[in-house]
């Protein structure tokens, strides 16, 4: 049972509680009403924080003593990607690229360099919606069906990790999930790179969040992004860190 369903439980029992209480005792409608704020406001936070696992199980850090973290981008592949695979290269270090299923198709050059470049590729929709998190479960199925195919058309294989745009979640989501068979990640250090354009501020936002067995979010979408890139792992490198793909994070 996922938390969701445990809150529409207890929601459920309350209200009835309250009904008893309202006819038999003549509880004040208050009680209900700030009941039912404090419950919408949960499930409107469950559904924006992927780490609380609120609608389904998401991998958003792996518990280990190693000094292993994993690296991963979101939303290309774009003309800052190659950029990127430069860096990693440079310093001998394999990451996780999410991607989304039209850009592998407007840049299918670039994606065969990440697949030739040995990292690894996880499926992130195909469209990459702001409308995905309101959408019907059949529409987030078909978007990451389409995204695996395209996927599979370069690699000969489906992906097996799916990241939600956004890190937004809810029963529907959820339940394309269920039928697609995706293992979710999600994050424990969001860079935030995407609204902070302060590089130093998004490095030291990064840094001091980093542990054992982290999974930090960046994006392959930005000038900004390449420049922390390079600071990161040189600084990871001075504390001894070693940057892993998810795939090997998992296997601790």
């Amino acid at each position: 049972m996922s938390k969701h369903q445990l809150s529409y439980i207890l929601f459920g029992l309350f209200t009835l509680v309250y009904v008893s209480g309202f006819i038999i005792y003549g509880w004040s409608l208050s009680y209900f009403i700030w009941f039912f704020i404090v419950w919408f406001l949960l499930i409107v936070y469950g559904s924006f924080i992927i780490q609380t696992n609120y609608h389904l199980n998401a991998i958003n850090r792996v518990k280990t003593d190693e000094k292993k973290v994993a690296i991963t981008f979101d939303d290309g592949p774009s003309s800052f990607t190659e950029k990127v695979l430069d860096i990693l290269e440079k310093h001998r270090v394999k990451a996780t690229f999410f991607c989304v299923g039209g850009r592998i198709e407007d840049n299918p050059e670039v994606f065969k360099s990440i697949i030739e470049k040995g990292h690894l590729v996880g499926n992130h929709t195909y469209s990459h919606s702001q409308r995905i998190g309101f959408s019907r479960t059949i529409i987030v199925k078909t978007e990451i069906d389409q995204t695996d195919h395209v996927i599979k058309s370069f690699t000969g294989s489906k992906p097996k990790f799916y990241r939600p745009p956004f890190g937004v979640t809810n029963p529907r989501i959820a339940r394309a999930i269920k039928q697609t068979g995706h293992t979710v990640i999600g994050w424990n250090i969001r860079s935030l790179d995407t609204f902070i354009h302060d590089e130093n501020k998004i490095f030291n936002r990064i840094v001091r969040q980093v542990k054992p067995g982290s999974i930090i979010l960046l994006h392959d979408t930005s000038e900004r992004s390449v420049n922390v890139l390079e600071r990161l792992l040189v600084y990871l490198k001075t504390q001894n860190y070693q940057c892993v793909t998810v795939e090997e994070l998992l296997k601790k």
